[in-house]
């Protein structure tokens, strides 16, 4: 029995010899207690910080209450006439941030142009015609959005863009597109958009219906950064205030799991830090998608 107790009294001052003497730290008996403790640590980190994420968290959802119940009443239909101007206006902040990401991710456009050489682009979500300037000369666009407050704003980028060919505007939600047939369209463009609506993998099929074979489904979206982030702990916790704010938009959508089960042929998607924007919105996905 005394020789037992020696032995265990030994190992458990193992982790102090091995701290005082600083002993080789491939030796098993100094390595393990060290990797447990990590473990150890790393995970009451991680609860410690969802315990304050959930609290904070809370905090925002009681400061929203007015707004839950102004949507309850329909009074939050209201903001949806308002919303179009707020989004005109960011749109050009964000355009000059983005600038060079935009222009390379539409360069190749025309690579999906389809036999009669006149490219066809359908944009889900339009909103205010904040791509329009990035689209090839001659191309012919069809709009949709769902809200048809943004029409009056969508008419003075078209003003704006008249290399274009606009065909109509249609007020349609991403995942209802039945009023465009099938195969019928080269290019389909979808940015910032999959954060606010209701079902994307419903958004997708419905992209992958009305595009033709060979045709490419173009993206730009914010998404959820990652999880042993500040960014990720505020997003969550700051998620029901920018719902409001931002007309549904959700900022704890990792969306590049969606497009890599939508079942297409081949996606090019890179992971990008936009450039000079809010913190909330800073990780973003961009690319494209091949029927």
């Amino acid at each position: 029995m005394m020789i037992n107790y020696q032995i265990s009294t030994f190992h458990l001052t193992i982790p102090a010899l091995c701290y005082a003497l600083q002993l080789d730290k491939s030796y098993p008996a100094c390595r393990q207690p060290a990797v447990q403790t990590r473990r150890f640590t790393g995970k009451m980190t991680l609860l410690i910080m969802n315990i304050l994420m959930n609290f904070c968290k809370l905090i925002i959802l009681t400061i929203t209450l007015p707004f839950q119940l102004m949507e309850v009443l329909g009074l939050y239909r209201m903001y949806k006439r308002l919303f179009p101007l707020l989004a005109y206006n960011i749109t050009f902040s964000y355009n000059e941030k983005m600038h060079e990401n935009k222009r390379n991710l539409f360069r190749n456009l025309c690579k999906f142009c389809s036999t009669d050489s006149t490219l066809r682009l359908l944009e889900i979500g339009c909103g205010s015609g904040a791509n329009f300037k990035y689209y090839p000369y001659g191309c012919t666009v069809i709009c949709t959005d769902p809200n048809p407050y943004f029409e009056k704003y969508l008419q003075m980028s078209m003003s704006a863009n008249n290399h274009l060919t606009y065909e109509r505007f249609v007020v349609a939600s991403g995942e209802d597109l039945t009023v465009v047939e099938d195969k019928s369209v080269d290019v389909v463009v979808c940015t910032l958009v999959l954060c606010s609506v209701n079902n994307v993998p419903r958004v997708l099929k419905e992209a992958q219906r009305i595009l033709k074979k060979g045709g490419a489904f173009y993206f730009l979206e914010h998404v959820v950064a990652d999880p042993s982030s500040w960014t990720y702990f505020f997003q969550h916790v700051l998620q029901p205030m920018w719902y409001y704010l931002g007309d549904g938009c959700m900022v704890t959508n990792a969306t590049w799991r969606d497009l890599e089960a939508a079942g297409f042929s081949e996606i090019q998607l890179i992971h990008i830090e936009a450039p000079r924007v809010t913190f909330m919105i800073k990780p973003h996905i961009l690319g494209y998608a091949i029927k």
